[in-house]
């Protein structure tokens, strides 16, 4: 199957990556969809989904606690706790979009904050390894007894 590239990313040497690329998403990713249902296991609902009234749309967003809770994977995101490793291929490219990704994450969590939002980051690896902890961080943040 052929895909239509914009350029961006450089084209790979076996088109199965492409494949398996293309199949990545953005949204309710796996570690997503663990963490919301631990919240509703836990009885915290009223969270609002990748909410696009202030900056970065963060994953989960608790409007009234202006809480936003970012799940991030290890590999996009570089994750210092798991050090996912870089692809030998186009290692420059992956390198670079790492950096970028970095950033931006910075960005956002600068401008929430100073909107008055804290702003909690949960990495899939820590997700994986303690999700009860990672509840823990969440429900400490709502300011409710655990």
């Amino acid at each position: 199957m052929a895909y239509i590239r914009d350029g961006r990313a450089p084209v790979p040497q076996d088109e199965r990556v492409s494949a398996n690329m293309s199949r990545i998403r953005a949204k309710n990713t796996k570690p997503e969809l663990v963490l919301r249902s631990m919240l509703r296991e836990a009885g915290r609902s009223g969270y609002r989904l990748h909410y696009t009234k202030v900056p970065g749309r963060p994953d989960v967003a608790f409007v009234k606690h202006r809480l936003a809770l970012f799940v991030h994977g290890c590999f996009w995101h570089g994750c210092p706790y798991c050090r996912p490793r870089t692809p030998k291929s186009n290692a420059t490219f992956w390198l670079n979009k790492v950096a970028t990704n970095q950033a931006r994450d910075k960005r956002k969590n600068g401008a929430l904050r100073k909107l008055g939002w804290t702003v909690l980051t949960i990495r899939e690896c820590q997700l994986r390894r303690r999700p009860k902890a990672q509840l823990e961080r969440v429900l400490k943040a709502l300011e409710i007894p655990i």
